[in-house]
């Protein structure tokens, strides 16, 4: 595994769900706030985004929204006003495309792909802390070129509903929400995409993420970062915000809370899984991290 991976998987739950919707003429509908992610990608047209308590975005033909927080806003044709806004159609209604205004094979308008994921939010990685309240990834020529392949494929599927589309929508959002996250990470503005950025701090974290388990020691992983101990400890804490093993034996614990709420494998294995020797000490760590046993969170997860 790698940190996108890692951080994608701990939170995510369920199954994601999507729609395709048409629409034309004027028109205007809300999206309540969501204990999850939704995202909205513009086939044809253009629209507005309006987030709650937050600015207007502008969307094009071929953009990309991703809201990791949730976020409750509006969609419409064009910017509105706080009395529009309050009469705007609940978003239910464009399950079946019965949306007031023309015909929606008029010209005007306007095709949308709009979903969400369910997520987890009692352990959170970092990196999905740090997302905006509104990625907005526009569609520019050589920009996201795997985003635009991923987004061209689930139009497809959800538009046609071939044979297998049931397992290949899923998978295709799944695609989509890394892709998403991916594409923020490389614009270069935030905490996180400049550890993912740095040779040292991103090699010490593939290194971690790729076998958790493994007797890490910081000399060892000085060595794989191809650095002295006192670099990796300096580079590594700067950017992370933590030392390297203090990252190790929180990312262990919850990854563990992860594997607790998502199988059933039984209390030594999920230890041995996160490289703790015997499930005393598991236990202990995650009694100590957590506030709770094992046993008592699996439940609560359940």
């Amino acid at each position: 595994m790698d940190v996108v991976s890692d951080a994608v998987a701990a939170v995510r739950i369920g199954r994601p769900s999507s729609n395709r919707v048409r629409v034309a003429g004027s028109w205007c509908t809300r999206l309540s706030p969501y204990d999850g992610a939704g995202f909205h990608v513009v086939l044809e047209g253009s629209c507005w985004l309006l987030p709650d308590g937050g600015s207007p975005v502008s969307l094009g033909p071929g953009d990309v929204v991703l809201l990791p927080r949730g976020t409750g806003h509006v969609i419409a044709d064009a910017p509105a006003d706080a009395r529009t806004l309050r009469q705007a159609l609940p978003f239910e209604r464009w399950q079946t495309g019965t949306v007031p205004g023309r015909s929606p094979a008029a010209s005007g308008a306007v095709e949308l792909l709009c979903g969400k994921y369910r997520l987890d939010r009692r352990r959170v990685h970092p990196l999905m802390e740090e997302l905006p309240d509104v990625v907005h990834l526009p569609n520019r020529v050589g920009a996201h070129a795997e985003l635009r392949v991923a987004v061209d494929l689930l139009g497809h599927e959800l538009g046609t509903q071939g044979p297998g589309s049931c397992i290949a929508v899923p998978s295709l959002l799944d695609l989509l929400l890394v892709y998403m996250i991916r594409s923020w990470t490389s614009q270069g503005s935030g905490t996180w995409p400049a550890v993912l950025g740095d040779p040292v701090a991103a090699a010490a974290l593939r290194a971690l993420h790729s076998d958790l388990a493994a007797p890490w020691t910081n000399d060892r992983l000085a060595a794989e970062a191809g650095v002295s101990r006192a670099t990796l400890a300096r580079r590594f804490t700067t950017l992370v915000g933590r030392p390297p093993m203090a990252y190790l034996t929180w990312w262990r614990l919850t990854f563990a809370a992860t594997l607790l709420r998502d199988t059933q494998d039984p209390l030594a294995a999920v230890a041995g899984r996160v490289g703790y020797s015997t499930p005393y000490a598991f236990s202990h760590a995650f009694s100590r991290e957590f506030g709770t046993t094992p046993g008592q969170y699996r439940a609560s997860a359940a």
